[in-house]
């Protein structure tokens, strides 16, 4: 053996919140105490894994040290794991330790494993490898000393990531579907074939497919689309079920079809079940593509700015590691895709968001990666593809901006249609804010400060333009002098000190004067708001020189605007291929960005006048523990799906909206009102498929009587003795994160002491969906969280058996609820959102036939009338604390079974 293939004689070092355990080089392991652990890792290299959680275990802002995950995504770079001692080792193919004191000799067994694998000569990541190591050496990574020697050199230079990835082509555009009508048996037919020949028959399935069907067929009459509402229970397969149509109609029609989700998870479970549709790789990769926003893909040219000096320090470090797992990636997806969700939390994130596009600078055709982009490359694929992902939002934007354009998209599946509502509710509102103010500046100026990077303003952009055409030219130097007047660096701090600069942070000043003046609660910490109704004349006068410095704005980049569509027609001799796409990307942004501006000038406009029936608008001053991070006047509408139905509904051709609780609890009223139906000329469809999962042998809803509301201390013991009484498999749900944050920090260690892991949302700097995979992994662990985890979590099996609520999830009484609220019927709009968000916790408890638990309310005061939000026959028994545990406990599983089940959960959601 090499010298340089011996283990390293390094310490490792393994926290939680039951303890700290030292493994030294000589193969002992001994508990230790925290100053002793602080003294380990600020004085000597330590192996860790996950060293942002374990400095959070350690009562520390950071620490250092030779971190397992960060040399996992050097030698294995966009491959799952998840990040703990027992994921790794099943990643790794090793024997998982049996507990916390024996993590820490792992970690020692963990490095070794992955440091042998860079001198195998089948390691199927090695092209880049060691360019990488020489310049992570650089930059001293921890890792690089050991890392570098084990690599040999290669015999000839590396191909990198600029030059091995492949090029995009261009195509001719896509015909018109071929208008056709699928028959029952044909789709029958594609089903059996997705689902397996040897699968037991599900007639709900059947059902679902043969009525999906039918949102294909050919349009009688303009804006009158096939509108197909179905709520399909947990278990009935609705996912294959809408995709055997799909997928029959994209190959006997040769038109696409967009299948739109809410959440990554089902982004995730849909790119899997696509291996049914296509099992062909090549086939899968042409005929199916995941679609997201341009904010979520790694910007070639951003990253480039990084790797030549733009970062530094650790930031510099991740932009190699991204740079590396880039070279390998199925398709550049930073959020939610095959990058590993914990990585940019082990750097807190320094630089990740500077490594997309964010702010919409994208100079298009001038990059020169432009034919390589992972965005561009997407963009294309997605108009040559059979089956396309995408999300509610970015559907809803594309559905407005290709309506314009005179090719809407004709055949959309809405999954998860149950959030239509609030995805339809964010897309089309306005918020005339300061951080939204200040990112227009920039995206007009570029930056304003000395700053590394390749930030630029749209003079930059638009350079060959402006020297071509004079009144272009000086309708950029117009806007750029009238982006002047809007709000700049600091606005925040000069609010603060009463010192605003110009008439936008003078009108922010007034909305913050009045929140606070009308605030019930403003020493609470929390952000308050307040109706934009019955304003001083102060707020007024403050708001007419803020229109006219929109206006002054709006002016010149519509000049600009004709200007380059003029250039366009024109087709002036240095207009090549790159030129045209470069001025077709400005006035893409420059649509945007004038939509934008009026929207804000439409809002301030109606200040002081009479309200405006369609929207609500109110004032707000965003905080987070008393610090504010934002302020401004927002405007949504009442009914969020009317521009929903005009601009993505009516120009389709068939579209499905599909849940499991598309209803609510409610009928199919509630659903009508929430997906736009309500606003169609022609009757939706509606079918309704019930579980074929026995809820009532399967489930049981017990609701606690004896615990006070607002006692923290109280709720905390309840959720210790209810998830020792489960054994873990626990998910609590909160509606607060104060309440949430209290009690994990009175339960985490006693709970840990018992072998039981506590993760949370908003306390573990880990992201929401690592948290998932990390609870789904161990059927001991338990995990709390609010909203995100109500909805969208699928964790089948042994590790969750527990669903624990604080209480009754009430919906806040902001400004707009209250609207909405007035106009939909009083106390009986909060029941319907009640028991939604019931349906919904309870939908996360059974995901597969062999699946049991207990949902458990901790709210002696939950009233009668929302009981129904939970299947039929399921039995709701209310009882004390005591009486709940005692039942909990007579169900744990046999310890074998958990870890057995731990043994097999190796995949994310």
């Amino acid at each position: 053996m090499r010298e340089s293939d011996a283990p390293p004689p390094l310490s490792a070092l393994h926290a939680t919140h039951g303890g700290i355990w030292l493994a030294t080089p000589d193969g002992k392991t001994r508990v230790i105490g925290r100053g002793e652990a602080i003294a380990q890792i600020s004085g000597t290299p330590t192996i860790l894994i996950n060293a942002p959680l374990v400095a959070a275990r350690l009562d520390l802002p950071e620490i250092s040290g030779l971190d397992l995950l960060e040399l996992y995504s050097f030698v294995y770079p966009a491959r799952f794991a998840v990040p703990t001692p027992a994921g790794l080792a099943r990643a790794l193919g090793v024997a998982p330790p049996e507990d916390d004191g024996a993590a820490a000799a792992f970690l020692h067994v963990a490095a070794e494993t992955m440091l042998a694998t860079l001198a195998d000569a089948a390691w199927a990541e090695r092209e880049g490898a060691w360019t990488t190591a020489q310049a992570l050496g650089r930059l001293r990574w921890p890792w690089a000393a050991l890392v570098a020697p084990r690599i040999p050199t290669p015999k000839q230079a590396e191909r990198w990531l600029f030059s091995k990835l492949p090029q995009w082509e261009e195509a001719a555009e896509r015909p018109d579907p071929v208008p056709i009508r699928l028959n029952d048996a044909g789709t029958l037919d594609t089903l059996a074939r997705l689902v397996g020949r040897n699968a037991e028959p599900r007639e709900g399935q059947r059902a679902y497919a043969v009525a999906a069907a039918r949102a294909f067929d050919p349009r009688d009459l303009a804006g009158r689309p096939h509108l197909l509402l179905a709520e399909a229970g947990t278990g009935i397969g609705k996912t294959l079920g809408y995709l055997a149509p799909a997928s029959l109609y994209a190959a006997e029609a040769h038109g696409p079809v967009w299948v739109s989700t809410f959440t990554k998870a089902l982004q995730r479970q849909l790119a899997a079940e696509s291996v049914r549709v296509f099992p062909n790789d090549a086939e899968r990769r042409e005929k199916v593509v995941i679609r997201k926003g341009r904010e979520n893909y790694l910007c070639l040219l951003n990253l480039e700015d990084a790797l030549q000096g733009g970062f530094q320090g650790r930031a510099a470090i991740l932009a190699h590691l991204v740079a590396r797992w880039a070279a390998y990636s199925r398709d550049g997806d930073m959020i939610g895709g095959d990058l590993p969700g914990w990585l940019p939390t082990l750097f807190r994130r320094a630089g990740s968001t500077a490594l997309t596009d964010r702010r919409g600078e994208c100079v298009y055709a001038g990059c020169p990666h432009y034919r390589k982009c992972f965005i561009e490359r997407a963009s294309r694929a997605s108009e040559k593809a059979d089956l396309v992902i995408a999300n509610h939002a970015l559907v809803m934007l594309l559905g407005a901006r290709r309506m314009d354009e005179g090719r809407p998209l004709a055949r959309i599946v809405f999954d998860e249609g149950h959030h239509l509502f609030d995805a339809a509710n964010s897309t089309f509102a306005a918020a005339l804010t300061g951080q939204e103010a200040i990112e227009l500046r920039r995206w007009i100026l570029g930056p304003e400060r000395q700053t590394r990077g390749r930030r630029r303003g749209l003079s930059a952009r638009l350079l060959d333009v402006a020297s071509y055409d004079e009144e272009g030219h000086r309708a950029i130097e117009q806007a750029s002098a009238a982006a002047r007047e809007l709000v700049g660096d600091g606005w925040l701090g000069r609010l603060a000190e009463e010192l605003p600069l110009g008439p936008l942070e003078k009108l922010l000043a007034a909305v913050r004067t009045t929140a606070y003046a009308r605030a019930s609660a403003a020493d609470a910490g929390y952000g308050i708001e307040t109706h934009a109704a019955e304003l001083d004349a102060a707020m007024i006068e403050a708001s007419l020189p803020a229109i006219e410095a929109l206006e002054n704005l709006v002016r010149p980049l519509a000049r600009l605007r004709q200007r380059l569509q003029a250039v366009l027609e024109d087709a002036p001799d240095w207009l090549d291929t790159a030129a045209r796409a470069r001025v077709e990307g400005a006035l893409s942004g420059l649509v945007y960005r004038g939509q934008l501006l009026a929207a804000w000038i439409a809002l301030l406009s109606r200040l002081g006048g009479p309200a405006d029936p369609d929207f609500v608008d109110w004032l707000a001053v965003d905080r987070v523990e008393g610090r504010e991070f934002d302020i401004g006047l927002h405007r949504h509408w009442l009914d969020p799906t009317r521009p929903l139905a005009d601009t993505v509904l009516k120009p389709a051709h068939g579209v499905i909206v599909t849940s499991a609780t598309l209803r609510g609890g409610g009928d199919w009223g509630v659903a009508d009102a929430r997906s736009g139906a309500t606003h169609m000329e022609r009757e939706p469809m509606r079918f309704a498929a019930t579980s074929p999962f026995d809820y009532a042998a399967q489930a049981e809803v017990l609701i606690v009587t004896d615990i006070k509301r607002g006692d923290t201390a109280a709720l905390a013991g309840a959720y210790a003795r209810l998830i020792e009484a489960s054994g873990g498999g626990a998910l609590g749900l909160f509606t607060a994160i104060q309440r949430l944050r209290g009690v994990h920090a009175r339960i985490a260690d006693r709970l840990a002491r018992e072998g039981l892991p506590l993760y949370a949302q908003h306390v573990d700097p880990i992201d929401t969906g690592t948290l998932v995979d990390i609870f789904r992994d161990d059927p001991r662990a338990s995990l709390l969280g609010t909203d995100a985890l109500r909805d969208g979590v699928d964790v089948p099996g042994q590790s969750l058996r527990l669903v624990v609520m604080e209480g009754v999830p009430w919906p806040r009484p902001t400004v707009l609820h209250s609207a909405r609220r007035a106009a939909g019927g009083g106390n009986a709009y909060d029941d319907r959102i009640v028991r939604a968000r019931l349906a919904q916790a309870f939908g996360r408890l059974i995901r597969r036939a062999d699946d049991s638990g207990t949902f458990v309310l901790l709210s002696a005061a939950t009233p009668s009338r929302l009981l129904d939000a939970f299947p039929p026959g399921v039995a709701v028994v209310r009882v004390s604390l005591e009486e709940a545990v005692q039942h909990i406990a007579s169900r744990l599983p046999p310890d074998g079974a958990l870890r057995h089940q731990a043994a097999v959960a190796t995949q994310p959601g």
